[in-house]
């Protein structure tokens, strides 16, 4: 039995409520993708009870949020009822991670949503969304709403010109 501590920056502190992932052999490696992609990420540890298997356990952080992937098995495989939602701050970031996340088999949805090439369930959201969704201006925010409808990954401009009717 062995457990692997690795942090890859930030200070790993034990979460009490971690989001649990299940996965089917190749967590560790889904893990090691997901702290590439934003800052305040890292491996925190990964715990392998069986030699010359993949960990059963690995606590991550992702953007500052605690994970955990568990090695199930083949029965326990993401749903869309549980998505990883990401704010972004701008457009470039917005499309970084989802050329990232869609790259290697993962697959496109509707409005900010994509699959991941291991089937985990995202969302990624320009944070100027829920503001033009929310603006006292119920038709602007309507007709924002509408744009974003029409897109798969979110063109903030096209939202944004929707909203301002232009």
């Amino acid at each position: 039995m062995t457990v692997i501590a690795k942090k890859l920056g930030g200070t790993a502190a034990h979460a009490q409520l971690r989001t649990c992932l299940g996965f089917n052999g190749n967590g560790h490696e889904a893990a090691e993708f997901y702290v590439s992609l934003l800052p305040d990420s890292f491996i925190e540890s990964a715990f392998t009870p069986q030699e010359n298997a993949p960990p059963l356990v690995i606590e991550f952080t992702v953007a500052g949020a605690p994970y955990m992937i568990l090695n199930a098995g083949p029965k326990f495989v993401p749903s869309p009822a549980a998505s990883i939602s990401v704010l972004t701050k701008d457009q470039a970031e917005t499309d970084r991670l989802w050329e990232a996340l869609t790259a290697d088999g993962g697959e496109e949805g509707h409005c900010a949503w994509l699959t991941d090439r291991y089937g985990v369930f995202w969302q990624i959201v320009p944070e100027i969304l829920p503001t033009l969704f929310s603006a006292d201006d119920k038709a602007a925010a309507g007709r924002a709403f509408q744009a974003m409808m029409q897109m798969r990954k979110i063109d903030i401009a096209a939202v944004q010109a929707a909203f301002n009717n232009t």
